[in-house]
């Protein structure tokens, strides 16, 4: 989530202005929890608790649905969020010299998929659920959601970077989540990035998220499977990868060999991964942010090749 220092985002700063909800956000990083048990786990009532987790629901921090519990529905929450950007306001903003190319999720170049799986466009279905045959169907490269149990996708990325450029910072933001059976906001998946074959480091989903519809999946998209994911940064540095700000390896720029024509970039649920859990991307007009996967090269100018230091 992306705030800035106005009104507008006071919830947020006052949800996180509570060491009781700071434990909450904890917790919930852990697992999903009820209301009842997280009353247990902070020695709380549950009155006490539900005001608390309201604050955190209305900042849009945590999101809470209801399940069935024992002939009973239960009020089930989950960590909404992995990260906040709070913007200063400053007399001048700094502004790095970028190329930027956003590739739609259907315009993969190589995949290989075990189900459960699926394809579908802003209009419709593309073939039938749970056969990997549909993933070649001409229609894909108009998907704009779709998930697998296993395997990967795989993307060709234009590189537009000049020999008299020099690459600082790679950042690729792409809305994804898990891939469990309907939806299962507590399961957990271990999704790995790769570019030019260099593994960038492997992030572990929370979930697959339901409970609330997307903001921008059309009015047809069915309500008992996924309906939205979590904005992710993946930053490549002169020190390293990360993940929302959290190193999530050492592999660096240098590393990429960034000057060839294309990159390729797959994103992946290992056979060996310790959570195989799947993996449901979101594209324009599905989930809740409107961009399919975004890719920014920031660099700097310079005079003369022996400039070079990759």
């Amino acid at each position: 989530m992306d705030i800035d220092v106005s009104e507008k985002y006071l919830p947020v700063f006052e949800a996180l202005a509570s060491k009781v909800r700071i434990q909450i956000i904890h917790i919930l990083n852990e697992k999903s929890m009820n209301i009842k048990e997280l009353a247990e786990a902070l020695n709380l009532s549950s009155a006490i608790m539900t005001m608390h987790i309201r604050k955190l629901e209305k900042s849009g921090i945590v999101h809470c649905e209801m399940v069935p519990s024992k002939g009973a529905a239960r009020k089930m929450c989950s960590l909404h969020l992995d990260e906040i950007r709070i913007e200063f306001p400053t007399q001048q903003k700094k502004t790095r010299e970028s190329h930027i190319t956003e590739v739609s999720i259907g315009l993969y170049t190589d995949f290989e998929i075990v189900p459960t799986c699926g394809i579908c466009t802003r209009e419709n279905v593309i073939g039938v659920f749970d056969d990997p045959r549909y993933f070649l169907d001409p229609e894909r490269v108009n998907a704009k959601i779709l998930w697998f149990g296993k395997g990967f996708v795989e993307y060709k990325i234009p590189n537009y970077l000049l020999a008299s450029e020099m690459p600082n910072e790679l950042e690729i933001s792409l809305e994804l989540g898990s891939e469990a059976p309907f939806a299962n906001s507590n399961w957990p998946s271990d999704i790995t990035f790769f570019l030019n074959d260099v593994n960038l480091g492997t992030w572990t989903s929370p979930g697959d998220f339901a409970g609330s519809k997307g903001k921008l999946n059309p009015d047809w998209w069915f309500e008992v499977v996924n309906q939205y994911g979590l904005l992710k940064r993946l930053r490549v540095t002169e020190d390293g990868t990360f993940m929302d700000g959290l190193q999530l390896s050492d592999v660096k720029l240098k590393d990429l060999n960034l000057r060839q024509q294309q990159w390729r970039f797959r994103i992946a649920v290992l056979d060996d991964a310790e959570h195989i859990g799947g993996v449901t991307l979101f594209g324009s007009g599905f989930g809740n942010y409107n961009q399919d996967i975004l890719f920014k090269l920031f660099y700097h100018k310079i005079s003369s090749p022996e400039q070079r230091t990759e």
